[in-house]
């Protein structure tokens, strides 16, 4: 083969778009809408390693599975939303489905498509983006102007699932809600649900529909919020045949501003909002029910998030006797179930270990720029949407507090942003780089304990990269703070250099 033919064989594997954006999730399918409707002669694909669109809604198919945040700030600002304010998994996917339609960005996605590794270039001014297919078992390559990693930020295919003594004589089924399968079947046994979060809130309930009984297992407390699974405003809003459009915005701004007002109180006055959470819990608890024991945190409220129960379906099942409470740690696994710190035996047919997920930075990809592999644990983050010396690369990393989608649609404005100040200025590369004054910069940890201490944050905190202790070299602020700074963001103030 002459180097001409070689030279034609690899233009023929190697496609070149001008963005590239990497998970057709919320993130991924929100920054299609904005990349195409800002720049609609851009080429662009979107590559997702899993089977089918939606991210987190695709890959959780365990009972009831369902948003923990209204969808009235949890879908897009540009999409009106015209269901219930909390959706069920089903619901959302359908939702997606019809923003791919609305955009025609069906043939622009490509799933089974797995990034593996990303390469820039200066000299090329591009990346090269390394893909395996996990379909047909094709190695792919992708060259891109820009990179946009909108991949969420766990590990799809490897969930947090601590090992307990006896695990393996155990004689029931142990399951992770992440890996749900399909024929489990719970009607009429005795489940064991391990964990107190959001995903445990979810399950407990679903399961006691027709379970034999449900017994949510936690180490420790967490803060419970009831609220409508349909707000009572959208419902007379609705009678009175308020456009959908108006709508939307009205209960977005709504529940804005409760969100906004449930986090000040819970750095300004936390006791106040204890107390708030704790006796808005007691009366749909079951007479005597030891309040102080299971549903009082040890942490600040909004030190970890609160667990969404819509119509306080979770309490329901506690006030039926179809569900429990036991507030323990496990010495063992038992043939029949788990014997407890205490002394306390649980018997269990069906045990499931709703015990959180992993972090996983930027989708696990192994990155170089100019041959060099990027020590992330050694970058600082530049306003939670760039890394510092990494050309070209834009991140979403939603809030802990509001919804994922609020701050997802700020970076998809912003990335927008910035790439029409980089056409303007007949830029071809942007690189976050600390300026002078930033280089005796204390760098602070990805994650602040005292702002924000679950599980999950802690156990990645090693994998992540850095924040300063200034601007623009910060991230993990709140939707009040940032629905004003990141629009307004310099794009011009030496951290960000182009050429």
């Amino acid at each position: 083969m002459t180097l001409t033919e070689r030279a034609v064989e690899a233009a023929q594997e190697t496609e070149h778009v001008d963005v590239l954006i990497v998970g057709a999730g919320i993130s991924g399918i929100g920054a299609a809408h904005h990349l195409k409707e800002q720049f609609p002669g851009r080429s662009f694909a979107i590559l997702d390693a899993l089977e089918s669109r939606g991210g987190t809604w695709w890959t959780h198919r365990y009972p009831g599975a369902r948003s923990d945040s209204d969808l009235f700030t949890f879908g897009y600002k540009f999409k009106p939303w015209r269901g219930p304010s909390i959706a069920t998994s089903e619901e959302i996917l359908s939702y997606l489905d019809e923003v791919i339609d609305e955009n025609d960005l069906g043939d622009v996605i490509r799933y089974r498509h797995r990034v593996t590794a990303a390469s820039w270039s200066t000299e090329e001014r591009r990346w090269t983006v390394e893909v395996a297919r996990e379909d047909t078992g094709e190695h792919l390559r992708f060259t891109t102007d820009f990179l946009w990693m909108c991949q969420g930020y766990y590990d799809h295919s490897g969930p947090y699932r601590p090992q307990w003594e006896g695990m393996d004589r155990f004689q029931g089924q142990v399951v992770h809600p992440q890996q749900w399968p399909d024929d489990l079947d719970h009607a009429g046994k005795r489940v064991v649900v391990i964990g107190s979060g959001a995903t445990a809130a979810t399950l407990v309930p679903a399961m006691a529909q027709t379970a034999g009984h449900v017994t949510m297992l936690q180490r420790s407390p967490t803060f419970f919020f009831a609220r409508p699974k349909t707000h009572e405003l959208a419902e007379t809003l609705r009678a009175l045949d308020v456009p959908d459009e108006w709508t939307h915005e009205i209960l977005r701004r709504a529940y804005i501003a409760e969100g906004d007002e449930i986090t000040r109180m819970s750095f300004e006055s936390p006791d106040e909002l204890r107390t708030f959470l704790i006796e808005s819990m007691r009366p749909l608890l079951p007479e005597g029910f030891d309040i102080d024991k299971h549903f009082n945190p040890r942490y600040r409220p909004w030190q970890q998030r609160l667990a969404v129960v819509p119509d306080g379906d979770l309490f329901t099942a506690l006030r039926e006797g179809r569900a429990s409470v036991v507030t323990d740690t496990i010495e063992t696994f038992t043939e029949t179930g788990i014997r407890l710190t205490s002394g306390e035996e649980l018997e269990a047919d069906v045990v499931v270990t709703a015990t959180g997920f992993d972090l996983s930075l930027f989708g696990g990809v192994a990155f170089t720029v100019d041959g060099e592999p990027v020590d992330f644990p050694a970058r600082v983050t530049w306003r939670g949407v760039m890394i510092s010396g990494v050309p070209n690369m834009a991140y979403v990393f939603g809030y802990f507090r509001h919804s994922w989608t609020l701050r997802a649609d700020l970076v998809s404005e912003f990335v927008c942003r910035l790439l029409a100040h980089m056409q303007d200025q007949g830029a071809t590369m942007v690189v976050p780089t600390l300026r002078p004054e930033d280089a005796d910069m204390p760098l602070r940890p990805w994650a602040d304990p005292e702002n924000f201490n679950a599980g999950y944050v802690m156990r990645s905190m090693h994998l992540m990269f850095k924040q300063g202790d200034r601007e623009p070299w910060t991230h993990l602020l709140e939707y009040a703070q940032e629905r004003t700074t990141l629009p307004a963001a310099d794009l011009d103030d030496k951290s960000l250099l182009y050429s």
